[in-house]
């Protein structure tokens, strides 16, 4: 069974928000297919950019996104505007966790 775009991002939001994070849709995209680019930030800084992507098993992992601009946040927000305007269908999700263990935790359990 394969789950929704929507569905992912809603799991993700309320798995978050548990944990005593926070999670905010940035953008939505299309409800059942469509791409989902997350932006990851500890306490408020060092966003990174991480995009799930197939695994030759057919599971899939979150991966980050290398810029060469982590940690700023006006080039994150351009790179993230940038592929909406060549994938309208893509979601951005924001999430900001305690810790990268946390972060890395989510990204585990969504894969």
């Amino acid at each position: 069974m394969r789950f929704t775009s929507e569905f992912r991002v809603s799991a993700l939001q309320k798995l978050t928000e548990a944990q005593g994070g926070f999670a905010t849709v940035l953008r939505k995209g299309d409800q059942l297919s469509g791409a989902i680019l997350l932006v990851g930030q500890i306490k408020g800084s060092d966003p990174v950019i991480y995009e799930r992507f197939p695994e030759l098993d057919g599971s899939f992992s979150w991966h980050p996104i290398i810029l060469g601009v982590e940690g700023n946040d006006t080039e994150i927000t351009k790179y993230w505007k940038s592929r909406t305007k060549s994938d309208p269908d893509l979601w951005v999700l924001e999430l900001d966790v305690a810790s990268k263990e946390r972060l890395n935790g989510l990204l585990v359990a969504e894969s």
